[in-house]
This record gives C-alpha cells, sequence and structure tokens, in this order.
C-alpha cells in the first residue's frame, strides 16, 4: 500500500507540473492571439475590397489592357502554398489544413500529381512535414518554411513575387492557398483559395453591377503597378489569417489540457485520500487484532 501511495503522488506532482506549464502557455498564447487579431482584423477589410476591384477590373478589361495574371490556360503544373505553424499544440489546426490540401490534390488535381506536376511551397514546418507524408510524389519548395520570422509585407512580398513570376514564365498554370481562416479564438476555417490566375466575375454579376473605373495616366501603366500590390496583400492576408489562428487554437487547446489536468488532480486526490484511508484503517486493525493477542 505504501507503495501505492507514493505512486500516486508522484503522478500528482507530474499533472501539477504538467498544469502549471500549459497555464502558462495558453497566457502567452492569449497575449499573442491579441496583436495576431489585431493584424489581421485590420487588413482583411482592405484585402478582400482590393481583390473584388481587381476581378471586376481584370473582367472589365475586354482585351485592351490585358495581363498575365487573368490568363486561363489548360492546367499541366500546379502550385499549392500551404500555411501551417511551425510548432504544435494547437489542436487540430495543422491537421485541417494538410487534409484540405491532401484533399485539394485528390480530388483535383489527381492526373497532375500522377504525373509529377504538382509543386508545394510549404509556409510553417508542420505543413511541410504533413504534405511529405501524405503526397511524396510531389515536389517541394522547402526555401520559405520559416517564412513566419518575418512577416513584415517586404518580406511576404518577395515569396508572392516568386511564385508570380513562375506562373508569368508559365511553369505552373495555376496556384493555389491552403491556409486557416481566423473565425475567432475557438473557431478556425481550413480554407482553399485560388490565387493565380485571378477569378474573371461572372458575367451575370458583372453584368449587374458593372464598375466603371477611370485610369490615370494609363490603364496599362496603372495595372502593371496596382495588381502586384493587391495580389502581395492578398498573400499576406494569408499568413496574417494562419497566424492567428495558431495562437486561437493553441489558447484553446491549453485551456482545456489545463481543464483535464484540474480533473484529473481531483480524481487522483480522491483515490489517494481512499489509499491512505485503507492504509490507516489495516494500521488500526493489526494495533487492535496485536493487543488482542497480547491479552490472551
Amino acid at each position: 500500500m505504501g507503495a501505492n501511495l507514493k505512486e500516486v503522488r508522484t503522478r500528482i506532482k507530474s499533472v501539477i507540473s504538467t498544469q502549471q506549464i500549459t497555464k502558462a502557455m495558453k497566457m502567452v498564447s492569449a497575449a499573442k492571439l491579441r496583436r495576431a487579431q489585431q493584424a489581421i482584423v485590420q487588413l482583411r477589410p482592405y484585402s478582400v475590397k482590393l481583390s473584388n476591384m481587381l476581378q471586376n477590373v481584370l473582367s472589365g478589361l475586354e482585351g485592351d489592357a490585358d495581363t498575365v495574371f487573368n490568363k486561363e490556360r489548360e492546367v499541366h503544373n500546379v502550385a499549392i502554398v500551404i500555411v501551417t505553424s511551425n510548432r504544435g499544440l494547437a489542436g487540430a489546426l495543422n491537421t485541417n489544413i494538410g487534409k484540405a490540401a491532401v484533399n485539394l490534390v485528390q480530388t483535383t488535381f489527381a492526373p497532375q500529381y500522377q504525373s509529377g506536376n504538382v509543386t508545394f511551397f510549404p509556409i510553417g514546418k508542420k505543413g511541410n512535414e504533413y504534405t511529405q507524408r501524405y503526397l511524396p510524389r510531389a515536389k517541394y519548395v522547402t526555401d520559405y518554411v520559416d517564412a513566419f520570422s518575418d512577416l513584415s509585407f517586404d518580406a511576404i512580398s518577395k515569396i508572392a513575387n516568386r511564385i508570380m513570376e513562375d506562373f508569368t514564365v508559365n511553369s505552373f498554370d495555376e496556384v493555389h492557398i491552403v491556409y486557416s481562416q481566423f473565425k475567432n479564438a475557438g473557431m478556425q476555417e481550413a480554407t482553399v483559395e485560388q490565387f493565380l490566375p485571378v477569378k474573371r466575375v461572372p458575367v451575370i454579376e458583372r453584368n449587374a453591377v458593372r464598375a466603371d473605373y477611370i485610369f490615370e495616366p494609363d490603364k496599362k501603366v496603372l495595372l502593371d503597378t496596382l495588381i502586384p500590390t493587391i495580389l502581395h496583400t492578398q498573400f499576406l492576408k494569408t499568413l496574417l489569417d494562419t497566424h492567428a489562428s495558431e495562437h486561437g487554437a493553441r489558447m484553446t487547446a491549453m485551456e482545456k489540457a489545463t481543464d483535464n489536468a484540474n480533473n484529473l488532480l481531483t480524481e487522483l486526490k480522491i483515490n489517494y485520500n481512499k489509499a491512505r484511508q485503507e492504509a490507516i484503517t489495516r494500521e488500526l486493525s493489526e494495533i487492535v487484532g496485536g493487543a488482542a493477542a497480547l491479552e490472551g
């Protein structure tokens, strides 16, 4: 019984130590989440508005100042940017993004994958590990796995430029981004978006609300500057979304882990008290039995 009590005491100390770690990680993630959430909340309306404007402009060009970024081609080569975190302990966040990427390849680009014409650009170590495990026949460009170390517009624009240049020279016919869209601290949604070519607004929608833009000084010169900037902003949004999602998911996961540790502690303490009472009762019985034997 003494050995059993010692084992329970050891487990209690271990759980308390783990609980302290999960509490600390929750507090750190909560602090980081506030900054990350502020960044994506400020950028998202701007990015969405720019993306809508880009679709409208490119859909209404009608060939007078066309751009390569809305050219639809037969899809032979595909690039997929998968954006995940570098670290785990974030619930199902990274797994959900990985599953979305694998599902995209298996359902939409299976012929390209079998031909070895699917290329991944992993941003975040977890996505790189997941896709290489489940999609070994794909190609991998791992130059930007650690991109989360610098989330400035200039740094992220360099990554977007590389992918846009590859699309321009026909290295890829389509580019998709798989990331986690931040809803709130408790909800993140794995999302797939087509990055290139820029989707055109459907004809019905375009005729219903036709945006009539005035270009100064020249339509082509302006678009050559405007389109890359909008695409860079759209690309940055996916990283900031995933960054906020990571901290929200980790904060939620650590909160649940802390609660589970608390429940386990309660159960262990009850077991410890029961074992201790049994040991005391046994010792008292032995004392009474010994005293009775002496009297006899």
